[in-house]
């Protein structure tokens, strides 16, 4: 558990003389926390050393021997409880997540904190009958009775980011939780407060002290969680950062749930309701500042309606509110680090020089007190090979491209080194369907962006570079557990391949499969013992 600054707190608020670069580590050997929109000190939160790593890992393993043995309905209880008292506190985490993070207050709520508290009830109303037995029916060995059963692979390692700073971890982590497992987190060093709180809220609904442990620092700090015991990891990050955690697991001998960003297209066709996609569009690409992974980052607009479509997301573009995120008059909020800022103006200058034109927005602002905006943007003219285009800018930067035939679009929208979301807009529903079966992504929306996300039935995660595996849904759920086989007789059945070994039985057994495989008998036979 991470260290806090000052006694029987996490973290603290004061003014300090001198500014550390945010992210970095203070002489005193904390991480000090400066709000994006205006640039002032949050609070700080003490580095965790290797040792407290490795005694964090192991607290949450000894908490986790008997968090396991509890029945769904105790773990139900505790975690529904935790949902309530989120429910309850829902101004105060928001109004804590603006200010660390820089999305705005209704982002916040419709992002972060509602989407826990669903995801927290689905998880415990739902764990009991997602991991429950299932039955193996066996075509060749009907005398026998398989299941697979699951069981918590222990703790559970998250190593989370700071765009949606609550919400990604806590999601994971309630999941993990009612599979009967541990949680330790390793947040962002950009929003390492609110993790801090979630820990609090999550001890004071009854969670056994130690089960959901936080390791505070820099990568050094998540590559040392990797190798203090734990039993999984699930990263959401970059790419580059992703293939150090996999190489770290692999090492380890430890699964990996890799969750590494987007390029994400949207297709918009000739009969798509112009309105309702610039609309949505705009959302997709201006929520949270555009720093989503599932953000639309390229619009493929096809040429018969790009000139009124373009003009309609300008508009709606031009029309956004920005500032202060912690206001609930504000639509965009702030940037949460400079370096996204940087690579934004890199992304955008380069496709300026290259004639790229911008219809709407385009002004990047820092203040002297720190406070970071970027306008949303829509740009026209790009082209494929632009940064703009290709890499993940991650910001609220909207480029347009337009197409001719719906075979040059899907081309260009699986152009790409990741492969995460995709949007098509269309008034036609097999349309939307047959080109979801031709574009190479984790989700494929048809008439919306972004909100699969808070869905937590639906699995969760990419293809390319987008990552690894998947999180959230069943199969997400399923992935904190270890999937053991059990194999019982259900009559004694003499067979012929036991010791000891002779000609009979091998011309036996021959002549049985051929019999069996030739004639589709075996279900013949596996009635003959009954149902399974």
């Amino acid at each position: 558990m991470a260290e806090p600054v000052a006694h029987n707190e996490s973290v603290k608020s004061r003014p300090t003389p001198s500014r550390p670069q945010q992210g970095a580590i203070t002489p005193q050997g904390t991480l000090a926390v400066y709000e994006p929109g205006s640039g002032k000190l949050l609070g700080e939160v003490r580095v965790s050393t290797a040792a407290q790593v490795r005694e964090t890992v192991q607290s949450a393993k000894a908490a986790q021997t008997e968090w396991a043995r509890k029945s769904f309905a105790e773990r139900r209880e505790v975690l529904l409880r935790f949902k309530d008292l989120l429910l309850q506190r829902a101004d105060e985490f928001c109004d804590h997540i603006s200010r660390e993070n820089g999305k705005t207050r209704n982002e916040s709520l419709f992002m972060e904190v509602l989407p826990v508290a669903d995801a927290t009830a689905w998880y415990a109303n739902n764990a009991r009958k997602l991991l429950k037995d299932e039955k193996i029916s066996l075509h060749m060995f009907p005398h026998k009775k398989s299941y697979l059963r699951f069981y918590p692979r222990g703790a559970i390692g998250i190593i989370s980011p700071w765009n949606y700073p609550f919400s990604i971890p806590t999601g994971d982590a309630v999941a993990a939780l009612m599979a009967g497992n541990a949680v330790v987190v390793k947040p962002s060093e950009f929003t390492p407060i609110i993790m801090e709180k979630t820990r609090a809220l999550l001890e004071e609904a009854g969670l056994p002290r130690g089960l959901f442990g936080v390791v505070q620092g820099k990568g050094d700090v998540g590559a040392e969680l990797i190798k203090a015991g734990v039993n999984m990891i699930v990263f959401t990050g970059s790419v580059a950062t992703g293939k150090k955690v996999n190489v770290g697991a692999a090492e380890q001998m430890i699964p990996c749930v890799l969750e590494l960003g987007g390029k994400d297209p949207a297709i918009v066709l000739p009969d798509a309701d112009i309105d309702t996609a610039a609309k949505k569009i705009a959302w997709g690409a201006f929520a949270n500042s555009g720093q989503t992974c599932a953000s639309v980052e390229r619009v493929y607009v096809h040429e018969s309606i790009a000139k009124p479509f373009t003009e309609k997301v300008a508009e709606l573009a031009r029309n956004l509110r920005q500032g202060e995120p912690n206001r609930h008059d504000v639509d965009v909020g702030a940037m949460t680090t400079q370096a996204q800022v940087d690579i934004i103006k890199r992304h955008l200058d380069e496709a300026r020089a290259r004639g790229a034109k911008i219809v709407a927005g385009g002004e990047i602002k820092v203040t002297p007190e720190g406070a970071r905006f970027v306008q949303p943007t829509v740009l026209t003219d790009t082209t494929q090979d632009m940064a703009i285009i290709r890499d993940e800018t991650f910001g609220p930067m909207l480029p347009v491209m337009t197409y001719r035939t719906l075979e040059e679009a899907v081309k260009l929208a699986n152009d790409s080194s990741y492969g995460l979301s995709a949007y098509v807009f269309t008034k036609s529903r097999a349309k939307a369907d047959e080109i979801a079966n031709q574009l190479i992504a984790g989700t494929v929306m048809h008439n919306d962006t972004l909100y699969t996300h808070a869905a937590p039935e639906t699995p969760w995660g990419g293809v390319k570079s987008s990552g690894l595996g998947r999180v959230h849904g069943k199969h997400g759920m399923r992935d904190f557990c270890e999937v053991r086989h059990v194999n019982l007789e259900r009559v004694n059945f003499p067979a012929f391949w036991y010791y000891p070994y002779s000609r009979k039985a091998w011309s036996t057994g021959l002549r049985v499969y051929r019999t069996l495989l030739g004639h589709g008998l075996s279900s013949k036979l596996k009635a003959l013992f009954g149902k399974h």
